[in-house]
This record gives C-alpha cells, sequence and structure tokens, in this order.
C-alpha cells in the first residue's frame, strides 16, 4: 500500500503548518474548503494526513533541499568524511564547500541556511501534530491518539540528531510555533539537554509504536530503539546503548538477508546486494532485514522522487575508451548518473578480494559500452580505474581492464571513471525515459545491519571484545568475508567495517562525530578535504540570518566563525 497520494496533499498541509497564522479570529469568515491546522486536525483522519505531510518532509533528505533534483538537502552529513568526497564539486554547489571547507564554510552560506531552515520545519510540523493531538474533543482511543504523538515525537527526535550534530548547542523549541507567536529572543540549548529531549521523544516512541508497521514507510517501535541505541551511545551511556541495540537484533520480525531473494534471485548475486535491487527493498517484497523505507513511484500522483542515483551514479557517458565515447546511460550501465558524490581510494581499500560488499555486484568498476557508433572491437566493457585488489570479470562481461589509479585529479566531469557505488542504481523499464533525472524507486533508508554494528561498538566500549567480535562476525560471514578475532576489535576497526557495509548509506559525518575520530580520519584519508579542515570544521556555522532575526538577545556563533 502506497502513501504518495496523501503524502502529496498533506505536505501542503505541512507547510501551512510552518506558515500559516492560527488566530482564531484573524478572519470572521470560514471557509471550510481551505485545509489548515485548525479545520484539519479535529479527527484520526486529519492527523494521519498531518503525519504523511510529515513524512514527506523527512523523505525530502534525499531530494534537492529546494524541491529541486540538485543540492542534495543531506549533503553536509555524508561527504566531507573519512570514506566520501565530492568528485564533481559544480561551481559554489555545497558538494564544493565541503571539500574546500576554509573560507567557503562560512555562516553566509546559503545552503547552510536552507538546510537549518529544513530541519526546523520538520521540528515545527512535529511540534503542531503533536500539541494539537491533546485536544480533548478528538473521538479516538488513547491508543490511536498515543500512536499518532509517538510518529511525531520520533520525528523530531529525528530532525533534533541532525540538528545537534551539526551545530551542537540549538535552539530547542517543543511547541508549535504559528503567527502568533513568533520569537526574538531565542537562546542555545545545551546539547546535553537537547539530547535529554530526544531521549524522552525516543522512549515515548518506544513504548506507543508497533512492532512491525502496518503501512511500508511509517515508523515501528525498533526505529525508535535504534535511535536510542545510537543516541546512547553518543552520551556515553554505554550499557543502556547495548539493550536496545539487542532489543532490535533479537526482535524476531527482523533478520539481515543471508540467502538470495527477490525479483533477480535465480541470477549472479550475492545476498548483500539484493536488497538495493528495484523491487526488493519492502518487507512484503521479502527484506527482513528493513528497518525503515522511504516509499517512492514511478508515473503515479504523489509519487515522489530522491536523488541518491543521480549524486553516487558517475557521469559514465563522459569516459573516454581509444579517444570516443562508447557508454550512453541505460539501465544496465545503473542509469542517469551525476556523479556529484563519490567514495575514497581508502573506503575502497577496505575490502578483501573475497569480501561480497566490496564485489562487482556491489561496485561499478566497469561499464557497458553500449553505443554502436563509438564500440571499440572486441569489448562488451570496460573500466579506466579498478579499485585496489579488484581482478575484474563479472556477470559475464568481457572486461578490458587497466592498472589501478589514483583518485580523479582534477576533480571535473571528465573525471567520471572512478568506481561507484550500486546501491542506488535506477532507471525506469520504457526506454525513452532512461535519462529520468531522479530515482523513482522505494529505498533502504535504515537497515538492521547497522543496529548490529551500533551494537558491536556498545561491546567494544564495555570491554567486551569476544562479543564485539562474534557480532561483527555475523555481518562478515554474511558477506563472506573473513572472520575476525577479539583481538583486532577496535575503534577504527569498528569505524571501517561501519563503511564496508554502510558506506552511502549512514550519515558518517555523525558517526565519525559521535566516536571523536572526524578530524583525525578526514585528515587521514580524505585527499581533497583532509589538508583544509581544522577542529573549528566539526560544527557548522549558525545562518547569519538565522542570529540577525534574533532582534532581542545575542544568538552565539560557533567558535571560529
Amino acid at each position: 500500500m502506497k502513501m504518495n497520494i496523501k503524502y502529496k496533499l498533506s505536505l501542503l498541509t505541512v507547510m501551512f503548518l510552518s506558515t500559516v497564522s492560527c488566530q482564531k479570529n484573524f478572519l470572521t469568515e470560514d471557509p471550510k474548503a481551505i485545509i489548515a491546522p485548525d479545520n484539519l486536525y479535529v479527527n484520526k483522519a486529519g492527523f494521519e494526513s498531518g503525519l504523511y505531510g510529515l513524512y514527506n518532509l523527512v523523505r525530502s533528505e534525499r531530494k534537492g533541499i529546494s524541491g529541486s533534483s540538485n543540492d542534495m538537502a543531506i549533503t553536509a552529513a555524508i561527504v566531507g568524511v573519512d570514506n566520501a568526497y565530492s568528485l564533481f564539486p559544480a561551481s559554489g554547489a555545497p558538494e564544493s564547500v565541503f571539500n574546500d571547507f576554509g573560507v567557503r564554510l562560512n555562516a553566509g552560506d546559503a545552503y547552510i541556511n536552507r538546510l537549518w531552515r529544513y530541519l526546523y520545519e520538520v521540528v515545527n510540523a512535529s511540534n503542531t501534530i503533536i500539541g494539537r493531538a491533546e485536544n480533548p474533543s478528538i473521538k479516538w482511543s488513547t491508543t490511536e491518539k498515543n500512536q499518532i504523538i509517538a510518529e511525531a515525537r520520533l520525528i523530531r527526535a529525528w530532525a533534533y540528531r541532525h540538528l545537534s550534530f551539526l551545530w551542537g548547542d540549538i535552539p530547542l523549541s517543543l511547541k508549535e510555533s504559528d503567527g502568533g507567536s513568533i520569537k526574538t529572543d531565542w537562546e542555545r540549548t545545551p546539547v546535553v539537554q537537547v539530547h535529554k529531549a530526544m531521549e524522552d521523544d525516543l522512549l515515548f516512541a518506544e513504548a506507543n509504536l508497533p512492532e512491525v508497521v502496518n503501512i511500508e514507510g511509517r515508523v515501528s517501535k525498533v526505529v525508535a530503539q535504534h535511535y536510542l541505541a545510537e543516541l546512547y551511545l553518543t552520551i556515553g551511556e554505554n550499557q543502556k546503548a547495548k539493550d536496545k541495540a539487542l532489543a532490535v537484533v533479537q526482535n524476531t520480525n527482523y533478520k539481515l538477508i543471508t540467502a538470495r531473494y527477490g525479483v533477480k534471485r535465480t541470477t549472479a548475486g550475492t545476498p548483500f546486494t539484493d536488497m538495493f535491487i528495484d523491487g526488493n527493498s519492502n518487507r512484503k517484497q521479502g527484506n527482513t532485514e528493513l528497518l525503515w523505507l522511504f516509499p517512492n513511484q514511478y508515473l503515479s500522483v504523489g509519487g515522489d522522487v530522491n536523488v541518491m542515483r543521480r549524486w553516487w551514479v558517475n557521469r559514465y557517458n563522459s569516459i573516454k575508451v581509444n579517444n570516443k565515447f562508447p557508454i550512453t546511460y541505460s539501465k544496465d550501465n545503473g542509469g542517469r548518473g551525476l556523479g556529484r558524490f563519490a567514495v575514497t581510494k581508502f573506503a575502497l581499500s577496505l575490502y578483501q578480494p573475497n569480501d561480497n560488499r566490496g564485489s562487482s555486484f556491489a561496485w561499478r568498476y566497469f561499464w557497458i559500452m553500449n553505443n554502436p557508433s563509438s564500440l571499440p572491437t572486441g569489448n562488451k566493457a570496460s573500466i579506466t580505474c579498478a579499485s585496489p585488489g579488484y581482478t575484474g570479470g563479472a556477470l559475464g562481461d568481457t572486461v578490458k581492464l587497466s592498472i589501478a589509479c589514483d583518485e580523479p585529479l582534477p576533480l571535473s566531469v571528465t573525471a567520471q571513471n572512478w568506481p561507484n557505488t550500486r546501491k542506488w542504481d535506477w532507471a525506469p523499464d520504457d526506454i525513452a525515459n532512461v535519462q529520468e533525472t531522479s530515482n523513482y524507486n522505494d529505498q533502504i533508508y535504515l537497515r538492521l545491519a547497522d543496529t548490529y554494528l551500533l551494537l558491536a561498538e556498545a561491546q567494544l566500549k564495555l570491554n567486551d571484545l569476544n562479543g564485539a567480535a562474534a557480532t561483527i562476525n555475523i555481518l562478515r560471514a554474511r558477506a563472506n568475508a573473513t572472520p575476525i578475532t577479539a583481538s583486532q576489535v577496535t575503534l577504527d576497526f569498528v569505524l571501517d567495517e561501519r563503511s564496508r557495509e554502510l558506506v552511502t548509506e549512514e550519515h558518517r559525518r555523525y558517526t565519525l562525530l559521535r566516536t571523536g575520530k572526524w578530524l583525525e580520519r578526514t585528515k587521514l584519508y580524505n585527499k581533497y578535504a583532509g589538508p583544509f579542515i581544522t577542529n573549528r570544521d566539526q560544527l557548522l556555522p549558525i545562518p547569519q540570518p538565522v542570529i540577525d532575526a534574533n532582534l532581542n538577545k545575542v544568538m552565539p556563533q560557533n567558535d571560529g566563525y
């Protein structure tokens, strides 16, 4: 069952929640045809509609931050880290800032301001639902009411997770803001208090959400428990982190994908990579590892988009072979890529040759030559760069190998021959639209393997190295990687394993900040951002428009900006 039709209507609703005054005497008329908080949140159906709009805002994380196909909303959490950078930093685009840092990262940056506004829009839409659910005239059961509130509180915690990792101390708002309650004296709440508010929200969600959702795309109890495990690791409550992670991995409704399944189970592939194939993402399609899905639908009313393929798949049609361009956009080659993000050489070097997560089913080390006017004789496929350890050959294609190369220099549209992940491959079936700008496929947002790695980190911090090794080996066995021993478990190894498993999926910046490793590892492994980052860059600057709008109280800027 899809939510997209409701999503489209409800996004307008959420925009109203964030911008429209709710003063009842503002007009004498009471037009019932206009959707506004006062006439929407009067029954359970209205709250469901508002929730779908809220979920649509959450899914905007993987869209263009202004609703366009460019400038992915959550760029700041993905590149400028140890395992990712911008391969094609368009002039002035957000991803170029997180290669260059220095003076490019400043309080006047338009992207930073848009990101702040987006996340607080999510906060306020959540607050509106939470506050208005307390209206005693609404006819619903306590269970129905608490589930609505629980979903909104989890999403509010989700937004504050982003905000606190990105900016540290931030204004904490737990009540609806409308045109009649504009504040100009906000204070930056210490992050410890923000974490406490997040914990309260997530505990309420854990207590009031179902074990398994009945509509794909909504959140369940295990999502709350997963984020609680991460939060407890962040604040040093390691036993609590372990307990919450265990609650997820021991939940019998969820299990790792360890056998082939789905639409391509009879063709060459691996259990790990099956999860990312279009048609295999949902629980109803067999994905037992899924914790939270971002649903989309192509050519449907209200069907939404994301730009993950556009950003992570290279612009391979610009690759030259023998001074020709033999490769064109196709479904077999992953769809139309823009190549704005790429993984570092370090990230590619982490895989053993036998690790399925580093195989050509998981990475595109070559592209199928498919331009009849430019095909070199005797070749169906070719690569111009090979990752360390790659030996070539897969899927029955003849592969022309070159020597392993370093990361592209200079970075540009003509350097799109670096291996890219296949997790976000997608193109529509109709050939006429193969160059479709954005993705419309359902996508995994959160999965059980991530929770296993939170558990391993908690075990490590509790000095249970045997337990941590055993947990990590569950994932390594699924990937056909060599088991490890307790003596190999260090924080850096856990971070390496997270990259092997979750590269391009996790918010890598947050993981590294939470573990105190962002500065060290980005300097070591990111040849573009590493030389420029300083301690200052662990937090983003408070947007200057936010500081300027706080007329009645000085809002301090983060150090160094």
